[in-house]
């Protein structure tokens, strides 16, 4: 199987740029490197994204608002956001704004690429297994290994994918917060905790226990096992 992603750079410093192009040609992955957002439409018929790696700071459109952009039309591409902003509430921005994985300047390239090999486990993984639950991100269904269909509510659709997207299926819970906008509710972390209840409850009821969600102490959730997104 090709391992190889085809992956595009949106960095405006053109140095790092073609280093980064360089480093990631080297791993055997198909890059394109561009200079800011608006050069993007341009390149959409390039070939298919698995993976984009977006500068915070670019000129005219921003890498949040890209990111929000490229996440809402591709649910399932790959996003690094890699930034010289480094503060908890920067970071906070970037994974709300849909990326996978933040990280902050300087960027060893080593270090990126173990990142992408990382995130290409979800990306281009060996094989699809009947095992493996499925989600319809646009018709909010979940099909599940015995064949069972459950219809989600948008925010369980979307909250099934974020801890698809996520690292080992784990996500802070002020992270959950701001992915299900639960930030004006009375009490935000009790708006989650219903919210993951009723989604445990589906998942019981379909005899889908590969995805059980459990907690973790003092810092958030865990999905159990892969979901694949279409």
């Amino acid at each position: 199987m090709d391992t190889g992603l085809n992956i595009i750079v949106v960095e405006d410093n053109d140095e790092l740029r073609d280093a980064t192009v360089d480093a990631l040609s080297a791993e055997g992955h198909q890059v394109l490197g561009l200079d800011c957002a608006e050069a993007l439409p341009e390149q959409a018929s390039w070939r298919r994204v698995d993976l984009m790696v977006v500068d915070l700071n670019l000129p005219g459109e921003d890498g949040l608002a890209l990111t929000r952009r490229v996440r809402a039309s591709q649910p399932d591409i790959g996003i690094i956001m890699v930034t010289a902003r480094g503060l908890p509430t920067d970071k906070r921005r970037g994974y709300v704004s849909g990326a996978d994985i933040y990280m902050t300047k300087p960027v060893a390239l080593d270090e990126l690429t173990a990142a992408i090999q990382n995130l290409s486990h979800r990306l281009k993984p060996e094989a699809v297994l009947v095992t493996n639950p499925t989600l319809n991100l646009r018709r909010h269904i979940l099909h599940c290994p015995n064949e069972t269909e459950v219809q989600l509510s948008s925010q369980e659709s979307a909250l099934l994918a974020a801890f698809g997207r996520a690292a080992e299926w784990r996500l802070e819970t002020w992270q959950l917060i701001e992915i299900l906008e639960k930030d004006s509710a009375e009490d935000p972390k009790a708006a989650v905790e219903i919210l993951i209840a009723r989604l445990r409850k589906k998942l019981l009821q379909a005899g889908c226990a590969e995805l059980a969600i459990k907690s973790i102490r003092c810092w958030g959730y865990q999905m159990s096992g892969q979901l694949h997104l279409v």
